[in-house]
């Protein structure tokens, strides 16, 4: 009985740790990120298999005492909530499971962990103050725990991400592969980057999510990267959104602080004008702020005329899939056909040619 209770002491606290440790990913990268949730999800099913005769009990509440209730309510959202954070894994995931991948949302799964820690400290906490003297100690142990569990995954995390989320590649080996010989007028590429948009200070690095990039130890766009990509496949034109006014900051927390207020203001710097005219099809590249497209790209599409002629959107993020950006943009280029293309995760983006690939095929098609 004492073995069997420390071997299940011992997959809680690994189950912890996994949990923990998934999601620092920025440090450990998606393949051990995929693994280790894996690995997490065993832990899981191995301690509800040890626990098995106690789940009926937890659907009885009458005559339980207000602590044992709380803690069986606990338990089941605790349960329910990891399954379902076990089946966004597979919709998320871009290795070990990548045919299932059916979301391009990351933030979803990343609530669902948040949700997943925050409740497995409150289960576990709420089972040890039931079993010691100084309960009210724990109990404020266990509530810094709580809110610390929620800081980590809704704080933390994304800052982490956005500050040392480093992608380096060689340029020529993500660009070059596939072409397809277009069997009508090309489209035009426009997108948009921060860089060229960004004064930039000298010693500034690519650790900026979905924006930025190191190509064979030179820093660019990511978006300027997909923007190669298709240019390589059918040997199009592409223009770049460039604003004429003050550029952005360089460092990117004043960035998404700046884009917040030009949000608000509803502002449309003032751009080089781009002209769309001779072109039946636009594949407009653009990164997605405060759950939309930039400013400046607003300016781009209120400044054309896009009356019969198709727009194709590729949305650039670092967890919010399109946000609310193609209705905006629907508000914004009138007349445009607008297609959702793909909204590409930020650290796929270096290896995003396939699927532009098999796009441009179905469109050639």
């Amino acid at each position: 009985m004492n073995v069997r209770k420390a071997f299940n002491t011992v997959v809680d606290m690994l189950m912890y740790l996994l949990l923990l440790i998934q999601m620092l990913y920025v440090f450990t990268g998606n393949i051990i990120h995929e693994f280790l949730g894996i690995g997490f999800f065993v832990c899981l099913i191995i301690h509800i298999i040890i626990k098995r005769k106690m789940l009926p009990s937890l659907f009885k509440f009458k005559d339980k005492s207000k602590t044992r209730i709380i803690v069986n309510i606990v338990t089941i959202l605790l349960t329910v909530v990891s399954v379902i954070l076990m089946i966004s894994s597979m919709g998320v995931s871009r290795t070990i499971f990548p045919s299932v991948h059916f979301v391009d949302d990351v933030d979803l799964h990343i609530y669902l962990a948040t949700a997943v820690l925050a409740l497995a400290v409150l289960h576990g906490g709420i089972k040890w103050i039931r079993m010691v003297k100084k309960k009210k100690k724990l109990a404020v142990l266990v509530a810094v725990g709580f809110i610390g569990s929620i800081a980590i995954g809704l704080a933390v995390v994304p800052y982490l991400n956005r500050h040392f989320n480093k992608v380096q590649i060689k340029y020529s080996e993500k660009i070059h592969g596939e072409t397809i010989k277009w069997k009508s007028s090309k489209p035009l590429v426009v997108y948009f980057t921060r860089l060229g948009n960004t004064d930039f200070e000298d010693n500034v690095d690519a650790v900026s999510g979905a924006s930025l990039l190191l190509a064979d130890g030179e820093l660019m766009g990511s978006n300027q990267l997909i923007a190669d990509m298709i240019d390589d496949v059918i040997d199009c034109d592409v223009k770049t959104i460039t604003i004429t006014g003050d550029k952005y900051p360089s460092s990117y927390s004043s960035t998404v602080s700046v884009a917040g207020k030009e949000l608000k203001n509803e502002a449309r710097p003032a751009i080089e004008p781009i002209d769309t005219n001779g072109y039946n099809s636009i594949i407009l590249i653009y990164p997605l702020w405060w759950g939309t497209v930039p400013m400046p790209v607003a300016s781009f599409l209120e400044s054309c005329d896009f009356s019969g002629k198709d727009l194709y959107l590729i949305a650039t993020q670092g967890s919010s899939g399109y946000g609310d950006s193609v209705d905006d943009i629907e508000d914004m280029a009138e007349g445009a056909d607008i297609h959702k293309v793909m909204s590409i995760y930020c650290e796929d983006i270096p290896d995003a040619r396939e699927r532009i690939v098999k796009w441009l095929k179905e469109l050639n098609n």
